[in-house]
């Protein structure tokens, strides 16, 4: 296998800085469709990670989830959670975004209604007055977790200019 080499990167040049993600590098990434990790601290102080599709409610990004549901338990005791997206599968394609924040429980119906069309767009199909119903189904029960960000960590090694590693 012929692999080009790879000029190595001088000493005082930080990674780091090479892949940060710029601020509409971050927010176009979190406006593709896909799915994200939600964590927040269980009880006994172990992490609950679970995917989640997610939406935006007053600029933010936010969940809807059952109301009773383990990682809404953990946000009202300990309101602190991290979000992580990611995209690649191979080293030099991986990219992503963590954010850090604070969770705030809504449970206000204009205010939730605005993130349950959100996520039915972004996941499903343009909303139409037709479509209500189903909002309302996806809302039933419900609360919505907004994420209130403290601190933004990004990657994107396609800026490192590897050669691919994908099998030809």
């Amino acid at each position: 296998m012929n692999v080009p080499s790879v000029q190595p990167m001088g000493h005082g040049v930080k990674q780091r800085d090479v892949i940060k993600m710029t601020p509409e590098e971050v927010d176009a990434f979190i406006h593709e469709r896909r799915a994200m990790t939600l964590c927040s601290i269980n009880h006994d102080g172990s992490i609950h990670a679970v995917a989640m599709w997610y939406g935006f409610v007053e600029g933010c990004m936010a969940v809807e989830t059952k109301a009773k549901s383990q990682k809404v338990q953990n946000l009202r005791r300990d309101p602190r959670m991290t979000c992580l997206l990611e995209d690649g599968d191979y080293y030099e394609e991986l990219r992503g975004v963590e954010l850090v924040g604070t969770a705030e429980i809504v449970e206000d119906a204009g205010r939730m209604w605005e993130l349950g069309v959100s996520v039915f767009e972004r996941y499903n199909a343009p909303y139409t007055p037709e479509m209500r119903p189903l909002v309302e189904m996806m809302l039933h029960k419900r609360v919505v977790i907004k994420l209130h960000v403290e601190r933004t960590v990004t990657w994107d090694h396609r800026k490192l200019g590897l050669p691919s590693t994908r099998p030809t």
